[in-house]
Parts: structure tokens; C-alpha cells; sequence
């Protein structure tokens, strides 16, 4: 039985989708796809309905049976602001195939459409889609829950110059033809559907990983992720084999969303993580991590969204453990509880949306995409780890993995495995870890463990000799600091710093030209509360350039508390908006005001 999903339009239960053929050609110059999708059906009931979900999709026909068949009677609905449009189409009960001819629009929420200036190598036109959570259907009709899995094939024609990958077995060298051919054996659901075409070229890391990315950005890409490899064999030493063949990444433009998304076969990256010292590269651990937690094991709604995020997190730290060693790994944890701690203010500490299991029905899902469902959901994990030990859970973990494999999970059903596979095995277990409270409860229970970490620590000593010293005695004690602390450092300084203190800060550690996007976006927020003219070519720089959401969001939130206030914060976004991607742009212009 398939659990509701109050995202979705389709009714699985009735007629749900198998497989999908789809053809398409992507034109850059009207910014449309066109072509078609064929799904393959299983009708469970003899219904004479097929329910599709679509938004802002132009479809000229249904046909029945093959893509000369017979013409289908269908009708798109109303247009939801959160949902889309239903698409329903007239089938007959032993209907096999539904073919839909159809064209996206230039604005398709899915698509991030680039001109050459807006790539790295601003000689060629760059496309990539994000389909999470529920904007595959901006692209293809389709069924867009995650929990209707299906596999699928693709024909794609693209300019020659070009070079086209999917969510699927891939091409690593361009096709003179421009047309590419493309399959995914395994199911996945819709929102792990993934196109991207450009300028694109590949080095292998090793027999089953690989890199992607424009011909500028690759030989930096390479070196940043040369443990790849590795990182694949840590995971499955923890939690069982890879089930997807291939794992490899794609370096997108700077203004992806995201800092990743797990497309099978093909992880999609952020270049902010090409840091130069591999020490940003917990980015992909997380979403290798999501080869199992998320891609294998589903969440069944997006109000189970913490089933995915939550595992991925735990699992993330687990590979960074083993790989870098477990102070590493505790940095990691106490800056994504710190996270946490700032999303609870933010939301509230009684809020609903602060619990583990969500009501989402009516809204946006991306507003269950925070700190809740990742950090709230490891801390769910590593409590549980705390209480029973490593070894019992992760037993339990690699178990759930091998069990489920290709199926969706909801709340209510993982709550009832855990109970049958580990609590229920040690009376009063469930108290102790306050399962409940964890679940449909605000906050952190109180039963959580204290996080730390040794090197923070250090940072934290070396806050305190800044404050008795200048910035330049610090030299000997942080020559050999990662990211991370860096980062700690900066959110740990006052929040009101004079502009000479910032210069002496600048000079000492050269801040404002760092090329470590995760140091800079800790930094800016400094130069701009109190105007630091040093650093206003570069914040400039960085918000027209970088469209990753997290990046931008301290900065914007900066600009509007700081001085010239929501005028300047407006201005800037007028001129970056056009490289920011949908989803980010519903954010800002929210926040900002969407420029006239």
C-alpha cells in the first residue's frame, strides 16, 4: 500500500507507472524541450482514468498504445500554486502504453537555462535541471511522488557541440551527431530524474567513478576529488554494496542551487566546494551517502523527508570518520548542531515544523528542506547510537538498507521496524531514547548527548588570544587549519567589529580574497554590517556569481539589517537575479522583493 502523498495528483493505486521512454530535443534558443513521454502502465483496478501531475507543461496529445495510436481524450486542471495542474487522460482498461506530445516553457520551475557569461568557460550555453522535490513535473509529465519508483529510457538530441547526461548509464565523450542515448535499470522516483547539457568533459578517477565538468574547471575538480574512490569503498564497508554501478559527479556552473543533489549515476555538485585543500569534500560524502539513504530507501512523502536527510547526515560522518579520523568527523557534527540550534530559534522552539514527522499538506515542500530533517534526524541517530553502540546499530542500519532496497519508507513504518528489529529487544530501550519526543515533539529531547569537538576547542583558544592580542600572533597556531575552523573562528567573533579590526583580521588571513566560498560567506556578513569598503568588489562578485541558496541566504538576510538597508539588498538582487535558479529566486523574492 502506498502511503498518500498530499503532493501529488496521481492515484497509484488505481493505474500506477513502470517505465518511461522519453524523447526529447533541447533548444537553447526558445528554451524549451520538446518531444515525448511514453510510460508504460500497470493498471491494478480496469480504471478508465490515468492521473499525471504537470505545471505549466504545454501538451499536444495523449495516444494510446504507441506513438501512432489511437487519440485520448485529456484535460489538464486548475493551476495550483503549490501542486501544478492535474493531468488526466481517458485510458481503456487494458491500456499498456500512454504517449504525451508535449513542450516546457522557458520558465519551467526544473530548468536553469545559462548563457555562455554565466558558465565557467563563458564560451557555450549550459542547461541542468533540479527536480527535487516536486518539480519534475515542470519537465515531464509524470506521477511526481517519492514513492512511485519506475525505470526509464531516453533518446536526446542536443547541439553538436555539446554534451548531454542524464540520472542514468552515460556517454563520456560527445557524440557528433549531438543525439545521445540513455537507461536507468533501476526505479527511481520522479524527483531523481536529472538532465544537464553543456560544455562538458570526463576524467575517470578510477574503474566505477569519474569526473564531469566544462573543460576550464576540470583538471581543479579532479584534483579536489581525487579520494572519490575511497570514499565509495568507506561507505560500503559500512552499510553494504553500491547498487548503482557507477558513481560519478558533475561540476555544474556556479549558480546551482544546491551544494549537491544525488541524481543516480551522476551526483550533481556546487563549484564552491573547490576549496583547493579537499577539505569542503563532506559535501560529497553526503550525497554519496545518498546512494542508500534516499536513492535505495525512499522517503514515501516529503513529510517523511527526515528519513532521507536524517540517515545521510549520520551516514556522511560516519565515511568522513573513516576516512579523515574522528576529530574531523566531530567538527562536522558540532557545526551542523549549531545549525540546528539557529533553525529551532528561527522556527521556534514549539513549533510543529521543528518535529522529525511533518505536515506539509497545502505548502511548498522545500519548506520541510532544513536543519530539522538533517540535524534533527542524525541527532535522532547518534542518540541511538549513544544508547545501544556502534556495533548494534550499525547492524541494524546495513539490515534496513539490504531489507528495503528500492522501496519507499514512511514514518509510521520505519517507527514500526525499529520497534520490531532493536527496541522491543531491550525492555525500556524506547523510553530512554524518548522515540515520541524525537518524532512528533518540538525541539531536541532531553536525552540527546553532548556534541564536541578538540579542534574547535583549539579555535575557541585562539578566539580568546585575538581578543588579547592582534590578529598576527595567531600565524603559528593556524597554518595548518581546515575550512572548518576557519568558519568556526569567523562565527565566533563579535558581531559588531570595527572596520580597523576587520582590516588588521583581512590583513592577517587574507579573508576577502579567499577563494573558500564557505569562508567568505561566514566573513561577508562581518564587512557588511559595519560597511567595510575592502570587501564590497568581492561580496559583489560573489552574490552575481554563486547561486548556491545557502551561501546567499546570510548574505541578503546582512544586507537587509545593514546600512542602505532593503534599497541596497534590492539593487543587488535586480543584477543577480537572472543567474539564480527557481529555487532560489522563490526564496528571495519573498525576502527581498522581486524586482519590477
Amino acid at each position: 500500500m502506498l502511503t498518500p502523498d498530499p503532493h501529488t495528483y496521481a492515484r497509484p493505486a488505481e493505474v500506477q507507472v513502470r517505465h518511461l521512454a522519453l524523447h526529447l530535443t533541447v533548444d537553447f534558443t526558445s528554451r524549451t524541450l520538446t518531444g515525448e513521454a511514453t510510460w508504460t502502465l500497470d493498471n491494478h483496478t480496469g480504471a478508465t482514468e490515468l492521473w499525471l501531475d504537470a505545471r505549466h507543461l504545454d501538451v499536444d496529445a495523449v495516444l494510446l498504445d504507441g506513438p501512432h495510436g489511437e487519440q485520448a481524450e485529456f484535460a489538464l486542471g486548475a493551476d495550483d500554486p503549490v501542486r501544478g495542474q492535474a493531468l488526466r487522460a481517458v485510458i481503456k482498461p487494458d491500456t499498456r502504453t500512454v504517449t504525451l506530445r508535449y513542450r516546457t516553457r522557458p520558465e519551467a520551475a526544473a530548468l536553469q537555462w545559462l548563457t555562455p557569461e554565466q558558465t565557467a568557460g563563458r564560451q557555450h550555453p549550459f542547461l541542468f535541471t533540479q527536480s527535487q522535490a516536486i518539480l519534475a513535473r515542470t519537465w515531464i509529465p509524470c506521477q511526481d511522488s517519492p514513492g512511485i519508483r519506475f525505470t526509464y529510457e531516453a533518446r536526446v538530441q542536443v547541439p553538436a557541440e555539446l554534451l548531454a547526461l542524464m540520472s542514468a548509464e552515460n556517454p563520456q565523450h560527445r557524440a557528433a551527431s549531438g543525439e545521445y542515448h540513455f537507461r536507468m535499470s533501476q526505479p527511481i522516483p520522479a524527483y531523481l530524474m536529472a538532465l544537464a547539457v553543456g560544455d562538458v568533459e570526463f576524467t575517470p578517477l578510477s574503474t566505477r567513478t569519474g569526473i564531469y565538468a566544462e573543460p576550464v574547471t576540470l583538471p581543479t575538480a579532479t584534483h579536489e576529488f581525487v579520494d572519490l574512490e575511497k570514499m565509495v569503498g568507506a561507505a560500503e564497508a559500512l552499510y553494504g554494496p553500491y547498487r548503482w554501478d557507477r558513481y560519478d559527479l558533475l561540476v555544474l556552473p556556479p549558480s546551482f542551487p544546491f551544494g549537491g543533489m544525488e541524481n543516480p549515476r551522476l551526483t550533481f555538485v556546487t563549484p564552491t566546494i573547490l576549496a583547493g585543500d579537499r577539505s569542503l569534500t563532506s559535501l560529497v560524502a553526503h550525497e554519496l551517502a545518498h546512494s542508500w539513504s534516499g536513492n535505495l530507501v525512499t522517503n514515501a512523502t516529503w513529510n517523511d523527508f527526515w528519513l532521507n536527510e536524517g540517515f545521510t547526515v549520520y551516514f556522511e560522518r560516519r565515511i568522513m570518520e573513516k576516512l579523515y579520523g574522528r576529530p574531523y568527523a566531530d567538527m562536522l557534527q558540532v557545526l551542523g548542531h549549531t545549525g540546528l540550534l539557529h533553525t529551532i530559534e528561527e522556527l521556534g522552539a514549539t513549533s510543529p515544523d521543528t518535529h522529525l514527522h511533518l505536515d506539509l499538506a497545502g505548502r511548498d515542500p522545500d519548506e520541510g528542506l532544513n536543519e530539522i530533517a538533517y540535524e534533527k534526524g542524525d541527532y535522532l541517530l547518534l542518540t541511538l547510537e549513544h544508547l545501544v553502540g556502534r556495533e548494534k546499530l550499525d547492524a541494524f542500519i546495513k539490515e534496513y538498507f539490504a531489507r528495503h532496497s528500492f522501496q519507499s519508507m514512511d514514518t509510521a513504518s520505519f517507527v514500526a521496524y525499529l520497534r520490531r528489529e532493536l527496541l522491543d529487544r531491550e525492555p525500556g530501550l524506547e523510553d530512554k531514547l524518548q522515540l515520541d519526543a524525537w518524532i512528533n515533539g518540538p525541539g531536541i529531547p532531553t536525552v540527546a548527548p553532548p556534541v564536541s569537538s578538540a579542534r574547535f576547542a583549539a579555535v575557541e583558544e585562539a578566539l580568546r588570544n585575538w581578543q588579547q592580542g592582534t590578529p598576527a600572533a595567531l600565524l603559528p597556531d593556524v597554518a595548518s587549519w581546515s575550512s572548518h575552523e576557519w568558519v568556526h573562528f569567523l562565527h565566533g567573533l563579535p558581531k559588531q567589529l570595527t572596520p580597523a579590526q576587520l582590516q588588521d583580521l583581512d590583513k592577517a588571513f587574507g579573508f576577502t580574497q579567499s577563494g573558500n566560498s564557505e569562508i567568505l560567506a561566514a566573513w561577508f556578513p562581518l564587512t557588511i554590517a559595519v560597511g567595510y569598503a575592502p570587501a564590497e568588489a568581492a561580496l559583489h562578485q560573489f552574490l552575481t556569481r554563486v547561486g548556491r541558496r545557502k551561501f546567499l541566504v546570510p548574505q541578503y538576510k546582512a544586507l537587509l539589517n545593514g546600512p542602505g538597508g532593503r534599497a541596497r539588498a534590492q539593487a543587488i538582487y535586480a543584477e543577480a537575479r537572472p543567474n539564480y535558479h527557481s529555487v532560489a529566486t522563490s526564496t528571495f523574492d519573498t525576502m527581498v522583493g522581486r524586482p519590477a
